[in-house]
């Protein structure tokens, strides 16, 4: 291997050998696609990039010579229908194999890539092409979302350039009693069937797969700047519209950080995190960091989460580090977890949302690993986490990453004092490497974001004596009653761990008394039928696990709760719906 992380980090140790400091410097013409994946292919054609899977039986192992070479196809396949410099192209890709080298495609022609979840709708889908000034969109042919994109452009009145990807991936008869088709095959192929070979034909779409699959792999390098725009993310939205964080190339070498030191990647070995490539945790766990290290990662592209399945792939291709938010943990654990192989596992991690204490335990009882939790936002790489080396305490999500000064903050932004809630707060004089440059199009925001000095989470935690931060929620979730600061984390986390209860948000409601009180919105498991008599058992069970005073007296039960695209429970619908029932 290279190790050509090395070039692009500073990294200083104290006596005992932990991480004090790292420190990202790329220079003023790096090019994640040309400078990492082009130089590995270069050097090691035959390094295994990506193990990619599908329940459908379709298998493609890509080396980083392939992503290389397919990134050119496809960026001069990109270029010769108008693509350029700047352009926003939304990419609605599922966790197609086509997702990653359109990525890199348009980073190498310095577009700029704006990932997008297959779950929006025809507002959504507007919303997006409007504030974002989106040139062109790449989509799926799987599932509603070409139906969803032509809805809505047909209420625009300059719709952007529309390029459909063949979903099934192959149509190319194989060597196996079926008779082969000799003019899709060659040096531009991978794998048994081949790749972007699947035509499609769809009115008023341009076949992408045809495009790439006919194109050009020779590309000269063309120049960008480590500062120019090249990834808009959608925030998860959890109250209002989304915002549109901006970053430029800077960001892709700032998750060297997150796959180091974080999940732990082994060069050597492979990679699984889970989530679909519309979400920031893509590039977080399946992306930048993971190809920094020169690691292999398993791609699984599902249609529905099955539990056994993904297990099965960790015992199948010996995955070392698996990352899952966790929702997804906990869905594993309701699988026959002791009868699963994990010995080739080396370290487990969560992000996304606090991780409930329970799912920490019965993954260390049941397979001997503990979950390393980490934290970070859409604007920005891991911030605070469980470092390689670092011991990790059940309820906390670590330590702040040495990349530069991160504190918890009180609103006249002096520093809090161990035990004292504050908000996550980090200095930006100057901006480390991975923070957003901006929100796009939105200065007042940006503006209320980084003041003072400081990049502003709006996120709230705690730090013990130690040093290790543990998560009280958005600024907005945090419940005041009866003077004291409750936060619904350690309230879901106790409800969580009631075997009745399949999940659960917490919010405050209005009382004349306390101002407000502890309110549960519960979800139950199958077959638990809701009463009085449960309510009081909640309740009484919720005492038990953490202070009396946070249990919650309103309890109303549902069959699902809000959630953002991203799978984030939106608190602030639940507070809006109670705030229309009540005629506030």
């Amino acid at each position: 291997m290279l190790n050509i992380h090395k070039r692009y980090c500073t990294e200083t140790f104290d006596a005992q050998g932990d991480l004090t400091s790292f420190r990202v410097h790329v220079p003023s013409g790096f090019n994640f696609a040309y400078d990492v994946i082009d130089e590995i292919g270069s050097a090691e054609p035959g390094r295994t990039a990506m193990i990619w899977r599908n329940p459908e039986g379709e298998e493609h192992d890509l080396t980083f010579a392939d992503l290389s070479r397919l990134s050119n196809k496809a960026a001069n396949f990109l270029l010769s229908q108008g693509i350029g410099k700047g352009d926003r192209v939304m990419v609605i890709l599922r966790r197609h194999y086509s997702f990653w080298v359109t990525a890199l495609a348009l980073h190498k022609i310095g577009a700029v890539l704006v990932p997008a979840t297959f779950m929006l709708k025809e507002h959504d889908v507007i919303y997006r092409i409007k504030v974002a000034g989106v040139k062109a969109i790449v989509a799926t042919t799987v599932g509603p979302i070409s139906d969803v994109v032509d809805r809505a452009c047909e209420l625009l009145e300059r719709p952007p350039l529309l390029m459909l990807v063949n979903g099934s991936q192959y149509d190319i008869p194989n060597a196996e009693g079926i008779e082969s088709d000799s003019a899709l095959s060659g040096v531009a192929l991978s794998g048994a069937r081949g790749l972007f070979a699947a035509p499609c034909a769809r009115l008023g779409w341009i076949d992408y797969n045809s495009g790439v699959h006919a194109a050009s792999d020779q590309l000269g390098r063309i120049a960008t700047n480590v500062d120019d725009p090249m990834l808009i993310y959608f925030t998860s939205g959890t109250s209002g519209e989304p915002k549109m964080a901006l970053h430029g190339h800077d960001y892709a070498a700032a998750h060297l950080a997150t796959a180091k030191w974080w999940h732990g990647v082994d060069p050597e070995g492979v990679h699984m995190t889970i989530a679909d490539t519309g979400w920031a945790k893509c590039t977080w766990g399946k992306f930048y960091g993971q190809w920094f290290m020169e690691g292999c990662q398993l791609v699984y592209d599902f249609d529905r989460f099955d539990g056994a399945d993904i297990l099965g792939l960790v015992e199948r291709y010996h995955i070392t580090t698996l990352c899952c938010p966790p929702t997804m943990w906990r869905m594993l654990s309701r699988e026959d977890v002791d009868t699963y192989d994990f010995s080739s596992i080396q370290r487990f991690t969560t992000a996304g949302e606090a991780l409930p204490p329970d799912q920490f335990d019965f993954w260390l009882e049941h397979t001997g690993h503990p979950i390393y939790e980490g934290f970070g936002q859409s604007e920005s790489p891991v911030i605070v986490a469980n470092m390689i080396g670092c011991v990790p305490r059940p309820g906390s999500m670590g330590k702040p990453m040495p990349f530069g000064r991160i504190a918890l903050l009180r609103d006249d932004l002096s520093e809090c004092e161990a035990g004292e809630e504050g908000e996550i707060c980090i200095k930006c004089d100057p901006r480390p490497s991975g923070i957003i440059h901006e929100y796009y199009r939105e200065p007042q925001k940006t503006a209320e974001v980084f003041r003072g000095g400081w990049y502003h989470t709006g996120d709230v935690a705690y730090a013990d004596e130690s040093g290790y931060y543990y998560y009280c929620g958005r600024n907005d979730d945090l419940i005041k009653s009866s003077g004291y600061r409750i936060s619904p984390f350690e309230v879901e986390s106790a409800l969580n761990c009631h075997d009745k209860v399949h999940e659960c948000a917490v919010t405050g409601v209005p009382d004349p008394l306390r101002g407000f009180v502890v309110k549960a919105t519960i979800v139950l498991e199958p077959g638990v039928e809701a009463g009085q008599a449960l309510t009081r058992e909640l309740q009484v069970w919720t005492k038990q696990q953490t202070a009396p005073y946070k249990y919650p007296r309103v309890i109303e039960y549902v069959d699902a709760l809000p959630k953002t695209f991203s799978g984030k429970i939106r608190r602030a619908r639940i507070r809006q719906r109670d705030g229309e029932r009540s005629g506030r």
